[in-house]
């Protein structure tokens, strides 16, 4: 399924949905965050995706890390929770999702970089790549947010 992001696009479609979702900002030994390259829209985000029925929100987290990266990892705190109204995204299917999520920090435990469905490409990267990436600005929003170890989560 196609997946067009809106942000700040004042013709943008109004939402018609609302997903419980997270993203994970992890880091190796290096410094450098995990990142996936999407396959629905081909921008660079990092790991995630929307809560299943019976999970708990920091399972989600684990799982959606594995899935889309092969990565474990454990979740040790909140980078943030962005909640824009002014971001919007619109599937191929009609449904337009206002966004919600939760950004996680996850502690890297074991595994190597691997491709899935959802990701064409999966890279640590250092800080200073970031600019020569297509990412969206509530995406890097929370890349930056997650370098700056902020004293209390976003709340945005």
């Amino acid at each position: 399924m196609a997946r067009t992001e809106h942000f700040n696009n004042p013709n943008a479609p109004q939402p018609n949905s609302i997903v419980v979702a997270v993203t994970v900002f992890v880091q190796d030994d290096q410094g450098r965050v995990l990142l996936i390259q999407r396959t629905d829209n081909g921008l660079w985000a990092l790991p995630g995706g929307a809560q299943d029925f019976g999970e708990y929100i920091a399972e989600t987290a684990v799982r959606e890390t594995r899935e889309e990266t092969g990565i474990e990892v454990e979740v040790t705190g909140v980078v943030g929770i962005y909640t824009n109204p002014n971001h919007v995204v619109e599937y191929s299917d009609g449904e337009v999702r206002q966004q919600f999520s939760i950004c996680f920090r996850g502690q890297f435990l074991r595994g190597t970089p691997t491709t899935s469905e959802e990701s064409s490409a999966v890279e640590w990267v250092e800080r200073d790549k970031l600019d020569g990436l297509s990412i969206n600005p509530s995406m890097l929003l929370r890349i930056d947010h997650g370098f700056e170890r902020r004293p209390e989560p976003y709340i945005g």
